[in-house]
């Protein structure tokens, strides 16, 4: 482990610039709203509060206090819904690709069959000629048979590997058994067990009630969002709609749970799932 500067000069530093940043007539008892606005720092705020004695003064800064406040809470939901957007864009541009290939794939499918052999290209043409003499000598077919072919990864085994791991982080938790995307996520207990598993601290697991799925779904999404900066992909109120959810929508959040983690070094991986 890397070390870090020393605690107490950390807090020094930070204690001088934070005096900095406060108005130099504040002594005085003459501050103005137009500059307790002008602070962007609520722990300047908070010191100008405790000094405070005067009680417009103090009524002052905590307007200017909820206001900062407002301002940050604001920036961080137009943060998360930009990026919201940017995951349903990629989404959908994902699906669109998809279906193209589709339809190119079928559009090749209903070509004549006499134009078929013209259209490959020489190399694919010797290849077909190979096959068909091997398929006339025993003795290439076996050849060929035995070379090894190294198969890509697909996005069925990342699936399969997304689901080993979340089989594994949440083997110790009693009530969890995960075997799909779908029914095994339906009562929400399997998201609060993946949450706790990172986050122990954020909240009790063992007085989770499986019946209660309103509350360990928004119990799951908000532990994840605040200590993870995951976003809440998942609509709780679609979750109720269905007995079991959509897979692909299940899977989509655990990808980005899992993306999530990988950032704040929670997961160390070399494959990105």
């Amino acid at each position: 482990m890397e070390e870090g500067p020393d605690e107490g000069a950390v807090g020094a530093a930070s204690a001088n610039e934070a005096s900095e940043t406060i108005p130099s007539d504040t002594s005085s008892g003459t501050l103005t709203s137009q500059q307790l606005a002008a602070i962007e720092d609520e722990e300047v705020l908070n010191k100008l509060l405790d000094k405070a004695v005067d009680f417009d003064e103090r009524r002052m800064i905590r307007a200017a206090l909820r206001d900062l406040l407002k301002k940050k809470r604001e920036k961080r939901e137009k943060e998360r819904g930009s990026r919201q957007d940017d995951l349903r864009q990629q989404a959908l541009s994902k699906a669109g690709t998809g279906r193209m290939g589709m339809n190119r794939g079928q559009t090749s499918n209903h070509q004549p069959k006499s134009h078929m052999h013209s259209q490959f290209p020489a190399s694919t043409t010797s290849s077909l000629s190979k096959t068909t003499s091997s398929m006339a000598n025993p003795a290439i077919a076996t050849a060929h048979q035995s070379s090894p072919v190294t198969a890509a990864p697909n996005m069925k085994n990342v699936k399969q590997m997304l689901l080993d791991w979340c089989r594994a982080k949440t083997e110790p938790y009693e009530g969890v058994e995960i075997h799909n995307f779908s029914s095994s996520w339906s009562d929400g207990i399997a998201f609060c067990a993946l949450v706790h598993r990172f986050f122990p601290d954020a909240f009790e697991y063992s007085i989770l009630n499986p019946n209660a799925r309103k509350d360990n779904f928004e119990l799951a999404f908000s532990t994840a969002e605040r200590l993870a900066d995951c976003p809440p992909l998942l609509d709780v109120e679609d979750l109720l709609r269905m007995r079991e959810p959509d897979w692909k929508c299940v899977y989509t959040y655990i990808q980005e749970f899992y993306r999530c983690l990988v950032e704040k070094g929670l997961v160390k991986t070399k494959k990105k799932l």
